[in-house]
């Protein structure tokens, strides 16, 4: 598949990874009308990219991401309703909608700021890494706004309630250790071990069978809002479709590998992958 060229975005791609990489470092890759319109056609080319196993979300430059740019997606739309229904439309749609139901595992790596909107795309994508050095905020407050789209939604998702509501109604910054203290992202590195930290856990994901990993992530967000039987018949329907889906039939080859020839044993890594069956 041919990879488009975009203004505002990079993608480079290397080993079954595809790294995203928002490109406005000039801006800390704030987020402006246009690159929310290039990076939700991005996406949609992406999520049915065969060379795309792993996603990585990160930012060009010094920064992940500072959010809004606040003269271009704002104030440069103000008297013009419809370039802002469309860019607002984008935004959200890439952000969450996109990157959330990604079909392959996401993970943000962020290396450096991420303030306010910025928030959303780390929150949407399945796994966060951190730099140590990298520095967190919402700092709406300081400047008469709360955290708006579907900040504070993902804040009160991710966030413990009390770290939240300290952050949110503070505008205190945290850096990459504390973000992992506090469950906002899943690793902090030194920023010199960033990248290869990252590829580690991609590299892991590679060796799961892809629609297991699928449906395993799609299953895990959607049952975070159901009750007890909803789950159970929820992911025992989940469970049947998937033994349809999976070309590479992992549930026999586990099966196999663990009770007849005792060559795989659960907690211990993947077991073997077969070659995938042609479509």
């Amino acid at each position: 598949m041919t990879t488009k060229k975009y203004e505002t975005v990079l993608i480079e791609k290397q080993d079954g990874i595809t790294w995203l990489i928002m490109n406005r470092p000039d801006k800390r890759n704030a987020m402006s009308p246009q690159l929310h319109l290039d990076m939700d056609d991005a996406l949609a080319e992406l999520a049915v990219d065969p060379q795309t196993q792993v996603l990585v979300l990160t930012g060009a430059g010094e920064a992940f991401c500072a959010g809004q740019d606040i003269k271009l997606y704002f104030r440069a739309n103000d008297d013009a309703p419809a370039a802002r229904a469309k860019a607002r439309h984008a935004s959200n749609q890439w952000r969450w909608q996109r990157l959330s139901t990604f079909p392959q595992p996401t993970i943000a790596m962020v290396n450096g700021y991420c303030f306010g909107g910025g928030f959303t795309q780390v929150c949407a994508c399945d796994f966060a890494i951190a730099a140590d050095e990298a520095l967190f905020g919402l700092s709406e407050v300081n400047w008469g706004i709360l955290p708006g789209g579907i900040v504070s939604w993902n804040i009160a998702q991710t966030l413990n309630f009390r770290d939240g509501m300290y952050y949110a109604l503070t505008g205190d910054t945290f850096d990459g250790k504390k973000a992992k203290e506090i469950g906002f992202v899943n690793f902090s590195y030194p920023k010199a071990k960033l990248k290869e930290e990252t590829i580690k856990l991609a590299k892991k994901l590679m060796e799961k069978s892809p629609a297991v990993l699928r449906y395993t992530k799609e299953a895990l967000r959607a049952v975070r809002f159901m009750n007890e039987p909803q789950a159970a018949d929820y992911l025992n329907a989940k469970s049947e479709a998937l033994r349809f889906v999976d070309r590479e039939d992992s549930r026999s080859q586990g099966m196999k590998q663990f009770l007849d020839e005792k060559s795989y044993r659960p907690g211990f890594g993947a077991f073997k992958r077969p070659k995938a069956t042609p479509a």
